[in-house]
């Protein structure tokens, strides 16, 4: 697979990738931009422990129909650290809505992979009238549907980690037989273990405060949820849990496992277009 380098390029048209450094007051965000700048925002939010590159392979796949608008969250990816070394999900919410607000985004359909998920969620919850609808992909609903590891994560005295850790670490992020690929294992290991350790307890916290679907079922959001029947880190069955979201569409996609934005680009592109034909706003 090729992948962009993320860097702006001062000859490129308006259709080509982007990707400036947004200095906030948290810290500095990376953002990549794909497809025409009058089309219809889509903003897509990566997991834990992952980047803007987790997205590669979709993007060609939407940039017809819509802006594509990717950022690293902080600690992920070329983002700085936050400054007060905080992850907590809202803080997270408000450093995305920043991001598109120095974009000049007024509007937006969101995409969360895995934990992006709950970054999007608190963006809704903060800024509705930002967001337009939400696609969730294989965003955990509950703590109660998370599949214990078999063995612990990673120790502050194991960083950074070798390759091979990595990818045992990162194994149940996809299904069985799946090559992981060398950008998984960079992402992981450019990150400090604080932010790896950081961003999934606080993912953690907020899904302990309240379950996701009791949170999206107040907030009026048109809800598309797409998960991986061979999921090995959030039981696929839990995805019916979204189904209190009153008109909520649940689509299971099946031999895929909790990233089918990079197992099975093709498929999550066509689910996500047809979801988002029906709610896209373009812009003036």
């Amino acid at each position: 697979m090729t992948l962009p380098d993320g860097q702006p390029d001062v000859n490129a048209r308006p259709e080509a990738t982007e990707g400036p450094i947004l200095p906030l007051p948290g810290g500095d965000i990376h953002v990549c931009q794909d497809g025409p700048r009058d089309a219809p925002a889509l903003l897509l939010i990566h997991g834990s422990a992952s980047s803007t590159r987790s997205w590669d392979q979709l993007v060609p796949l939407l940039t017809g129909s819509h802006r594509v608008i990717r950022v690293d969250l902080p600690g992920h990816g070329r983002s700085a650290e936050p400054s007060d070394r905080g992850y907590e999900i809202p803080e997270q919410g408000r450093t995305v809505g920043a991001a598109l607000d120095r974009l000049g985004v007024e509007r937006a359909l969101l995409v969360g992979h895995s934990s992006g998920g709950y970054t999007a969620t608190a963006l809704i919850e903060q800024r509705p009238d930002l967001v337009a609808a939400l696609s969730l992909i294989n965003t955990g609903p509950s703590l109660n549907a998370f599949i214990a590891p078999e063995s612990a994560a990673f120790t502050p005295a194991q960083w950074p980690p070798a390759d091979e850790q990595i990818r045992r670490f990162a194994g149940t992020a996809f299904h069985a037989g799946y090559r992981i690929p060398q950008e998984v294992v960079d992402d992981l290991r450019g990150m400090t273990f604080h932010a790896v350790a950081a961003s999934m307890q606080a993912s953690r916290a907020y899904l302990d405060e309240q379950a996701l679907p009791d949170r999206l079922a107040v907030l009026g959001k048109p809800l598309q949820v797409i998960f991986g029947d061979e999921d090995r880190r959030w039981r696929p069955s839990s995805a019916a849990d979204y189904r209190a979201v009153p008109g909520a569409r649940v689509e299971l996609l099946a031999g895929a496992g909790h990233t089918p934005i990079m197992e099975d680009p093709s498929r999550t592109a066509a689910l996500l277009l047809a979801f988002t034909a029906l709610h896209a706003v373009r812009a003036d």
